[in-house]
């Protein structure tokens, strides 16, 4: 896919024309995706993907023992678009010979640690095409002086040498992902906290010996929270666990067929139309299907575990393991080699120390989108309004005197707003990776499609 040109250049040096057709920053499931589909088109362009890992991993902090996804392996990287892409989940099974074994499992919920190889065995396909180890930092638009904007010049640094890398492309599409959120002040602090994203990579360090009596809170409600409090259980088996969260309870995720209908790619159409109030509205009223919630096998596991416990002890403060609910985590103090958590009641609004210390705090407290904003701060005078607001096609809404038919820069993942819970979800990304590449390769991308 690549054509024979440089992929760096110096920086006093900017090539008058675009080196790339495209480059995609960040290669994560969503710019895989827009891969599968320019490969499944055989849509002919120089396309680059940068990605600041040094390989391809999936949310491996994560990747825990028996953990299953939460979404259908229908809902893969091509089937909804094309099910006769050779990237299909089926395929893949194929090419690994597991294909009849799967079947015998009578699921559509994989593992997580296959679908992670899934996605890796689609990743080595586009080797050549991607340059691992390099983080962007800046995205400006380069003048022309003959008119509007055509060329973007996209700056890069090598995350472990430092050094600069400056290519040139004629569209963008920024899909970074979100940064991982922990609404407090840890500086100083950062030896005993820990988010959910690095908790598999990052807690084994940390706490190395696993036989040990460590003490362990984990904050937030949702489902990462919850493996993650099921998952200590069995990897520190002496240790005690406490999970803090502001809801009254740990609450179930909602996935019933009609719910589920709003995760649907032709509803994304319906939900951008309609009025911003409405789209707030409706994002309100079912985010039960995706934030703060449990899958219901997984709640009803820890439940036992609980009846367990209780069973041998009535009462619950003598727990090795407790679910603490009506607690917001709203701070944390240090106290000699531990920490305790300042706690608030979102019940009464009463505010308290934990009664325990705790040598390590693990936070299930989401995701920041807003990664694309700093890499586009140069192109901020060339909004249509204030805010880095997207067209139904995912295209930065630039002022049409600035930019020139044919270039632009596409956001992904970022997008919830104005395109639905599903914008950052996999479930969306087969039939989005088809529209990004009709909207980047207008109609040489509809034409291939119809073949």
């Amino acid at each position: 896919m690549l054509a024979d040109v440089e992929k760096s250049t110096p920086r006093s040096q900017v090539p008058k024309h675009p080196q790339y057709d495209l480059v995609c920053i960040g290669f994560g499931p969503a710019s895989l995706a827009i891969a599968i589909a320019l490969h499944d088109r055989a849509i002919d362009a120089r396309v680059l993907y940068i990605e600041k890992q040094r390989s391809f991993i999936w949310h491996a902090g994560m990747l825990l023992p028996d953990a299953r996804m939460q979404i259908s392996f229908l809902k893969d990287l091509a089937t909804l678009r094309d099910p006769t892409s050779k990237f299909t989940f089926i395929n893949y099974l194929k090419s690994k010979n597991r294909l009849v074994a799967f079947t015998n499992l009578s699921t559509f919920l994989p593992l997580r640690e296959e679908y992670n190889d899934y996605m890796s065995w689609c990743a080595s396909h586009f080797e050549d095409d991607v340059q691992y180890g390099l983080e962007t930092t800046f995205v400006k638009a380069v003048n022309n002086d003959n008119g509007p904007i055509e060329t973007w010049q996209i700056t890069s640094q090598d995350t472990e040498t430092n050094q600069s890398n400056i290519i040139t492309a004629r569209n963008v599409v920024i899909a970074i992902g979100g940064k991982p959120k922990i609404p407090i002040p840890i500086t100083g602090l950062e030896s005993h906290i820990v988010h959910s994203s690095s908790y598999s990579v990052a807690v084994p360090q940390i706490l190395k010996a696993t036989s040990k009596p460590h003490s362990i809170a984990v904050v937030g409600g949702g489902q990462s929270s919850a493996e993650i409090f099921n998952d200590l259980q069995n990897r520190y088996p002496n240790s005690s666990v406490s999970l803090f969260t502001g809801a009254s309870a740990l609450k179930p995720s909602d996935d019933s067929p009609f719910v589920n209908e709003i995760f649907d790619p032709e509803r994304v159409d319906d939900f951008y139309q309609l009025p911003h109030e409405s789209r707030q509205q409706s994002t309100l009223s079912n985010k039960a299907t995706n934030y703060g919630v449990v899958r219901p096998e997984l709640l009803d596991r820890l439940y036992e575990a609980m009846y367990h416990q209780r069973l041998h002890e009535p009462d619950q403060r003598k727990w090795q393991f407790k679910i603490v609910p009506w607690r917001e985590v709203v701070g944390v103090e240090k106290e000699g080699e531990r920490i305790r958590l300042r706690l608030k009641n979102t019940s009464t609004g009463e505010m308290s120390i934990s009664d325990d210390s705790f040598d390590l705090a693990i936070f299930g407290t989401g995701y920041e989108r807003k990664g694309h904003e700093t890499l586009l701060e140069s192109t901020r005078g060339m909004l249509q309004g204030e805010k880095f607001a997207v067209e139904r096609d995912y295209r930065v809404k630039y002022r049409r005197d600035m930019v020139k038919e044919g270039s632009g820069v596409w956001l992904q993942g970022c997008c919830e707003d104005t395109h639905g819970l599903g914008d950052t979800l996999l479930s969306m990304l087969a039939v989005r990776g088809g529209e990004m590449v009709n909207s980047i390769f207008g109609s040489q991308a509809q034409q291939r499609a119809r073949l």
